[in-house]
């Protein structure tokens, strides 16, 4: 009897998320350590670890030329992004579309990446647990005013810390 865990997955059934569209993307910490920053009088300020996110956010398009990162912010202990995934652009090879999936997995493993280096260098300091958690959150969006109405929540995002769901005080 196979008795390993099996996750539940979030994905949307059938849905080809490597096809053109923006997606909202939440990703937390590991526990919900808050290991980027904080939050001070409404507003973020990021640590060492929080702008090293922010940079690998946005090297996403010179990996991945077919992904514009669109709205974003670092909070203390998760990121809220919104990336379009579109068409490779012209002359690219037919391998240039990309899946969410593995845009998601490459920032995590740039970002871990670096942070682990640091850790090891004695600049950063080690964590209870991994980075990141390993799943993440996703919302397909599916219209303009969907699309603005969750730019307007990320813009926003510090202003309401404290009534976060993510909040840990």
């Amino acid at each position: 009897m196979d008795h390993r865990h099996h996750r539940r997955t979030i994905r949307l059934d059938g849905y080809d998320y490597s096809s053109e569209g923006c997606y909202f993307v939440t990703m937390c910490t590991g526990g919900r350590q808050c290991l980027l920053g904080e939050v001070v009088r409404q507003e973020m300020r990021m640590n060492d670890v929080g702008r090293m996110v922010e940079r690998w956010y946005r090297e996403l398009e010179h990996k991945f030329p077919s992904v514009q990162g669109l709205d974003y912010v670092v909070m203390p202990n998760h990121f809220h992004c919104i990336l379009h995934v579109g068409n490779p652009p012209a002359g690219a090879a037919p391998s240039a579309a990309v899946s969410l999936s593995t845009v998601v997995q490459w920032f995590k493993t740039m970002t871990t990446n670096e942070y682990y280096r640091h850790v090891r260098e004695g600049s950063w300091p080690a964590v209870s647990r991994r980075l990141w958690q390993r799943n993440y959150y996703e919302h397909i969006i599916r219209s303009q005013r969907s699309l603005d109405l969750i730019s307007e929540y990320i813009q926003s995002n510090p202003t309401r810390w404290a009534e976060d769901m993510f909040f840990e005080d």
